[in-house]
């Protein structure tokens, strides 16, 4: 057989790198698993994250192979550790990259803000490079020094990238407004991808929910990472005075991070424990969406909110603040856009919960992820 033929025979894949900070909980994280579940199916796809044991990485497929920067998780540095890692990726991105990467891809994504997108932004002549951005660029490192030194840094970073995907119009705008040196023609704009039928198959999945309370007032669920981002600070003082008018509702919010031991406090010293819940981390958080009355993302501001679509998908009421999570919402009949401030939250969220009915209408939403995957394919084979 000649070589011709033996390549006729024998396709050889391309070779896909995604990098990341971790595969923890979050949304970032949790739409990089499903992506790279499906592309294994066409592609040879890897992930490289700078820590290593991340919650999301059992539910890889077998064909997606994983390594990392660090064979530990975050939480197991101690706190120099913690402050060197960003700094060594900045200092040392060339030889680390060359080390741990090695260009042995065709096409390397960067599917996060901050250290890894530094990293991958390496020069590789024969490699193609991606950088996803999932947040409002001028406010996810704040407003400080620090965020200013990030930004400048950034600029000559992202212009090393081929191809800037974004996960919504707003997102894309924003970063536009900072990084003005930026080619336009390269900027892409994907919604992010959810494996449908997983979501629908877990949400089905009997759960002891033995902290939820079994009466019959409307149930608010959030899924977040406990950031500042979120806003959960907010969403504490308006249940509160919600509660102390009478108007009886229950939030309960499936996340960790490093703000619960703050927002724990203000639940204790608002005197709401009974009825706002920090549950902490779920695996399996799709059957709480599922029991909730409504979805809440209060956020101070967002990307496109992937776990918008997972309550969509799951028929549920979905009340979001004025963000860009907007996009995630558009011709939705069940969602509710209140403004981005407490008292907006607050007058909002008591029209909603005084007038509730209660029944659970199931809206005609149909995600079409094909069509979603259909432009990353066509984005890693140009």
């Amino acid at each position: 057989m000649n070589s011709t033929a033996l390549t006729e025979v024998i396709k050889i894949k391309k070779k896909v790198l995604f990098g990341i900070t971790s595969l923890g909980f979050g949304g970032a994280e949790r739409v990089l698993v499903d992506i790279s579940n499906k592309l294994s199916e066409k592609y040879d796809v890897t992930i490289f994250s700078i820590y290593d044991h991340g919650e999301l990485q059992k539910e890889l497929n077998n064909s997606v192979k994983f390594k990392s920067l660090y064979r530990c998780s975050y939480k197991e540095l101690n706190n120099i550790q913690r402050m060197w890692s960003p700094i060594r990726i900045l200092l040392f991105a060339r030889i680390l990259y060359k080390k741990y990467i090695k260009d042995n891809y065709d096409v390397e994504v960067s599917f996060l803000e901050g250290p890894i997108t530094r990293l991958f932004s390496t020069k590789n002549k024969k490699t193609k490079k991606f950088a996803w951005i999932h947040n409002d660029i001028k406010r996810v490192f704040g407003s400080g020094l620090k965020a200013k030194i990030k930004k400048a840094i950034d600029k000559k970073i992202y212009d090393r990238y081929d191809n800037l995907v974004f996960v919504s119009k707003d997102n894309r705008d924003s970063f536009k407004e900072v990084y003005t040196n930026i080619d336009e023609n390269k900027m892409n704009v994907i919604y992010n991808y959810i494996d449908k039928d997983l979501v629908i198959k877990k949400s089905n999945i009997l759960e002891n929910m033995e902290n939820i309370n079994k009466d019959g007032f409307p149930k608010l669920v959030t899924v977040c990472r406990l950031v500042e981002q979120k806003a959960i600070d907010r969403f504490i003082k308006v249940h509160s005075k919600l509660v102390k008018e009478g108007i009886h509702n229950e939030v309960y919010i499936i996340g960790d991070g490093p703000e619960r031991e703050r927002l724990q406090k203000l639940i204790e010293q608002e005197n709401v424990q009974s009825t706002f819940k920090l549950l902490g981390k779920k695996d399996n958080p799709y059957p709480y969406i599922k029991m909730a009355d409504y979805f809440c993302l209060l956020s101070n501001y967002e990307g496109y909110g992937m776990v918008l679509e997972e309550a969509k998908i799951l028929g549920k009421k979905v009340i979001i603040t004025d963000t860009a999570a907007r996009e995630a919402v558009e011709g939705y009949s069940q969602a509710r856009i209140l403004g981005n401030n407490e008292n907006d939250i607050y007058s909002g969220l008591k029209e909603i919960i005084t007038s509730d009915k209660k029944e659970n209408i199931q809206d005609e939403y149909n995600y079409d992820n094909k069509e979603i995957i259909d432009k990353i394919i066509n984005l890693i084979n140009q």
